[in-house]
């Protein structure tokens, strides 16, 4: 069975890689590109339908406010890039939004942007699998009619893909990320060619159609807050920008310029082809609607349940090339590959947050272990559960998660540019140099300028998406932020009972007054005089064995044969009127304490080592029990004497084979030493 296990596991993820080759797993910007970039390139298959579907709101007439808010949208997309710009070249160690919030604004804050950004990363993934999924299904009837299990086996092959390393996965990633660029690019300069210079009316396939307003013409107020909604759905062009900032280790040197770079290219592509992928919807006449069944009216009459309403860069694709032809099949199949690989921003960026919270003693310790892949597995494993859950829960219907998204997003990027603002005004008091002085003022403006902006909008985001269901992000943070104050709780509290007296621990290494040993016994035969050996050898005040009175015949068989062999160690027996084994065993150790409270109590429990699993349940677990009760009771050690049966050696030997066929483990054990061993003393932690 575990060589089954481990034969599958090698073929998912591959061969286990060691520690020393963690620099060769680093990303050029090429990769790290689509690696990084995944999830703010491909908003562009949703973020501009986004738009035209709340704008719709008013009717078609309202269309004519797209510009503006896609202009806004544009700016505020170059004021965050331009922020976080300055944070990889101040903070290139990893910790991103987290590191910053916490360095200049103190721990609860950084703690509140974790959370803010753990909930977003878990939400990418199901927001961009859940909106690939859909224009899957508008192909392929098969998954539209089981949307639900599609999406959760999409989630689960990503995780694989990046368990197999982030050079292995953004490798795999790459192509289509830039096949996805290259098409959305193609299809805006085709079509500004053809619109421009060549002078053709280019209709989208709904462009006939009518938008039936939802309310009367709207003024003042009203109409001021469905431009801010508009505006609010549009930001999520912005989601996965601040995950290079959490990326910037996995980089190649010079790590800090690089990802600085790479977000640059980022801003630039997402803008053009975000600006273009609206400019051409305008122009086309693409008619979108939050609720089409209603509110498209064809011929005068509403469109029906049955009407598919196709997303806005597939209209664009069909209005400029054609619909049904080869470039149009060729954008549709890219927009839907990117879509699902976006989730691979998350991907990267929750494990590598995970890591620094776990190291920060504010999550499991387990979540800073890298795997045989050198990746972060356990955070890769935990993301896509926690996306897997969410996709079940709300059906991987996108239009209802996408409400949850961008929160987080503006969460993390207020505090992270106002943190920013802090360390310039910190460093400023500190500098004399002219030059310096300048360039640090001029950094602190850029962030100040993200800072008012992204604050502006995380309060326009809170106000029109609250109760749309952004209140269900609220309450992620809010979970995440308890979950991390408790976990720090508690490794504090067990740091601080195990810490050393300031007088170099005398009081803990005293001497007990005496050390009473038990072996406990069952039958006399090899596993029991192994013990009794061990025991003697440990010369201890008190050594006797005992057992426990379940079958008289039995005990008295035990009696007869111990005699026989002229043990020269006394055996007590406790009886046991109810057949229990554990009680009894543990009660008797509680006198001996209570009876010289300085007395330490030594327990020997002799063990069966097997090789099977299935060997497992035909043998009494009553030393696991026991060994479980006496853990709890104060100056009680407890010492397992296992004694290996033959199965337990081929097992050994089976093992032996693996690993030196794949060398589990290896990454743990460290580099090699001149003598082909692990240089440090050979334990796992």
């Amino acid at each position: 069975m575990s060589k089954l296990t481990d034969v599958s596991k090698r073929i998912l993820i591959g061969s286990a890689l060691r520690s020393d080759r963690l620099t060769q797993t680093l990303l050029p910007k090429r990769i790290a590109l689509p690696v990084f970039a995944s999830d703010p390139l491909s908003s562009v298959a949703y973020a501009p339908g986004e738009v035209l579907m709340v704008l719709s709101i008013a009717g078609f007439s309202a269309y004519r406010y797209g510009p503006w808010i896609t202009l806004a949208v544009v700016v505020l997309l170059f004021a965050v890039v331009a922020s976080y710009r300055q944070n990889v070249r101040a903070y290139p160690s990893g910790g991103g939004d987290y590191e910053v919030a916490t360095v200049n604004l103190g721990p609860r804050a950084g703690l509140t942007v974790a959370g803010a950004l753990l909930v977003d990363y878990v939400l990418t993934v199901a927001v961009s699998v859940a909106a690939g999924v859909e224009n899957l299904g508008s192909a392929i009837p098969f998954v539209s009619e089981n949307k639900t299990g599609t999406a959760v086996a999409i989630i689960a092959l990503l995780a694989v893909l990046n368990l197999r390393g982030v050079r292995e996965s953004g490798t795999i990633f790459a192509a289509p990320t830039y096949l996805f660029v290259a098409c959305v690019l193609a299809t805006i300069a085709w079509g500004a060619f053809r619109g421009l210079v060549l002078g053709d009316e280019m209709s989208a396939p709904s462009a006939g159609y009518e938008v039936s307003a939802e309310t009367a013409e709207l003024t003042g107020f009203a109409l001021l807050f469905l431009l801010l909604r508009a505006f609010s759905s549009g930001c999520a062009a912005l989601t996965g920008v601040g995950a290079i900032s959490n990326g910037v280790p996995a980089f190649r040197r010079p790590k800090s310029r690089n990802a600085a770079t790479t977000l640059a290219l980022m801003g630039g592509l997402a803008a053009t082809m975000f600006g273009g992928i609206i400019a051409l919807a305008l122009a086309t006449g693409v008619k979108m609607s939050e609720t089409p069944a209603t509110d498209i009216l064809i011929d005068g009459r509403p469109a029906g349940p049955d009407y598919h309403q196709d997303p806005v860069i597939a209209q664009v694709s069909a209005a400029v090339f054609g619909h049904g032809s080869l470039p149009f099949l060729l954008v549709a199949a890219a927009t839907a590959l990117i879509l699902f690989l976006a989730a691979n921003t998350a991907y990267n960026g929750f494990p590598v947050l995970g890591s620094i919270l776990a190291q920060d003693r504010y999550l499991p310790r387990q979540l800073h272990t890298r795997g045989d892949r050198l990746a972060f597995s356990n955070g890769i494993v935990l993301l896509a559960v926690f996306a897997g859950v969410l996709v079940y829960a709300y059906d991987a219907d996108s239009t209802r998660l996408i409400q949850l998204y961008i929160v987080g997003v503006f969460v993390s990027f207020t505090f992270s540019q106002t943190g920013m603002v802090r360390h310039w005004n910190r460093h400023l008091a500190q500098e004399s140099e002219p030059a310096a002085r300048r360039r640090m003022k001029r950094s602190r403006a850029i962030n100040a300028f993200g800072a008012f902006f992204t604050g502006l909008v995380l309060v326009v985001v809170l106000v029109t998406k609250f109760s749309h269901g952004a209140w269900v992000a609220l309450i992620g943070m809010a979970l995440f932020y308890a979950m991390m104050t408790a976990t720090r709780r508690h490794y504090d509290r067990v740091a601080e009972e195990l810490a050393l007296p300031a007088e170099a621990g005398r009081e803990e290494m005293a001497k007990p007054s005496r050390v009473h040993s038990i072996v406990l016994v069952s039958k006399v035969h090899r596993p029991t005089l192994r013990a009794l050996a061990y025991a003697k050898m440990m010369r201890s005040d008190v050594l006797e064995a005992l057992s426990v009175n379940v079958d008289p015949e039995e005990t008295r068989a035990l009696f007869e044969e111990w005699n026989r062999r002229g043990i020269d160690i006394p055996l007590k027996t406790l009886d046991s009127p109810y057949r229990e084994v554990t009680r009894p065993v543990v009660e008797y150790v509680k006198g001996l304490r209570r009876s010289n409270p300085r007395t330490v109590v030594s327990v020997y429990i002799p063990e069966y080592v097997v090789g099977h699993w299935y060997e497992q349940l035909l043998h009494n677990q009553s030393a696991l029990r026991l060994k479980g009760r006496l853990l709890f009771t104060p100056g009680v050690m407890v010492t397992s004497v296992p004694y290996q049966l033959e199965s337990s050696e081929r097992a050994r030997l089976r093992a032996r084979r693996r690993s030196e066929w794949s060398a589990p483990g290896a990454v743990r054990r460290g580099p090699a030493g001149p003598a082909g061993r692990g240089e440090g003393d050979g334990r796992e932690e």
